[in-house]
């Protein structure tokens, strides 16, 4: 096991104008299964490749255990990489796939074919070692990838987008199975991927990125109810969290001709814009006349839950580059119907408040 720790580590690809990673400070901790989730383009995989040797470190330093190795080859650094496209050998059946950088390190036969052995049956592929990858399903061949990372027995695990290929049920089905494995192992991993949801429920911990810079590094649940700023309250979650255009008032603040209480005290000034966060959950129906008037334009029934999606009335607009609707959840059977006018509230201590310039989280003084 290893500690990874990147410090002001910094990448910029030639003739860019700006960092794909600018001053990552992050440290993976022993054991601990690390999820990088972002946009297209934010730089996470470039991350995870600089740590493997496959790009360039510009600037910084990025260690393991204390021993830089910006300087070591990709095969000194004793890491095993999963890649998106598994990136088998067609002409090798599966044991030879799993076993073959056991071979290059002159491993003997006896302990390449035990190793082997053992990572397909921790894998539960133990019936398709023999086979040629042409032979194998999706998940299947996701498993055997698995298994060549597995039988070299690193210090740590480097995971690409390993699940982007495969079919939403199996995805589901896969993302738990990595992530019981890894527990199992107890081998650090950093994974990387763009769907938030799957980052959530497999990571120990969630770092955020956005053109090339860390915006939050926390659990799953901190993500989810403290986030640092505007972008990460709007990334994570799903649905998305509504954002919305406010103005601080004398008491609370204002959506349009709406006030939303607010007991604590601000430390902005009366009159300040800010940008207002409420998760679906958090809104509940209100009298007329009593919350945030919005027409209802869809229903998704979703069986134990349902979202309704609203356009705002009454002067009250949706933030810069935020959804055009607001989105409530609400129980099946309670929820409003197509085309209906109706009010929201916000349910005490759940409104988040942002900088309207800069994005950063506001918090009120008790």
């Amino acid at each position: 096991m290893a500690i990874v720790t990147f410090e002001a580590a910094t990448r910029t690809y030639p003739n860019s104008h700006r960092p794909a990673v600018d001053g990552l400070d992050l440290e993976v901790r022993d054991g601990e299964f690390l999820v990088l989730v972002g946009p297209s383009g934010c730089g996470k995989t470039t991350t995870l490749r600089m740590l493997a040797g496959l790009e360039n470190v510009d600037a910084g330093d990025i260690s393991i255990d204390g021993k830089s190795v910006v300087n070591l080859a990709p095969r000194d650094r004793d890491i095993a990489m999963v890649f998106q496209n598994y990136a088998l050998y067609p002409h090798m059946s599966v044991a030879q796939n799993m076993g073959f950088a056991l071979r290059m390190a002159k491993v003997p036969k006896s302990e390449i074919d035990e190793r082997v052995r053992a990572a397909a049956k921790i894998l539960d592929i133990e019936e398709y070692l023999e086979r040629k990858p042409r032979q194998l399903s999706g998940g299947q061949r996701q498993r055997v990838a698995m298994g060549r990372a597995i039988v070299r027995q690193p210090r740590v695990f480097l995971m690409d987008e390993p699940l982007s290929n495969l079919d939403a049920k199996l995805r589901v089905a896969t993302r738990a199975e990595i992530a019981a494995l890894q527990r199992n192992l107890g081998v650090t991993t950093l994974y990387v991927t763009h769907d938030q949801v799957e980052a959530m429920t497999m990571g120990d911990r969630v770092a955020v990125m956005k053109d090339g810079v860390l915006q939050q590094c926390d659990t799953p649940r901190a993500l989810y109810d403290e986030p640092a700023n505007v972008f990460v309250g709007g990334f994570i979650g799903s649905p998305s969290m509504n954002l919305l255009e406010g103005t601080v008032g004398d008491g609370g603040v204002r959506l349009g001709s709406t006030v939303i209480p607010v007991t604590e005290s601000l430390p902005i000034p009366v009159g300040a814009p800010v940008t207002v966060g409420l998760r679906p959950e958090s809104l509940a129906l209100a009298p007329a006349g009593g919350g945030i008037p919005a027409r209802v334009s869809m229903v998704e029934e979703l069986g134990a839950e349902a979202f309704v999606h609203a356009r705002p009335a009454d002067g009250v607009g949706m933030a810069q580059n935020a959804e055009s609707m607001i989105v409530a959840r609400f129980e099946p059977r309670t929820a409003p119907a197509t085309g209906e006018l109706i009010h929201l509230r916000a349910k005490d201590g759940s409104m988040l408040l942002f900088d309207a310039s800069s994005g950063d989280r506001i918090r009120a003084r008790s």
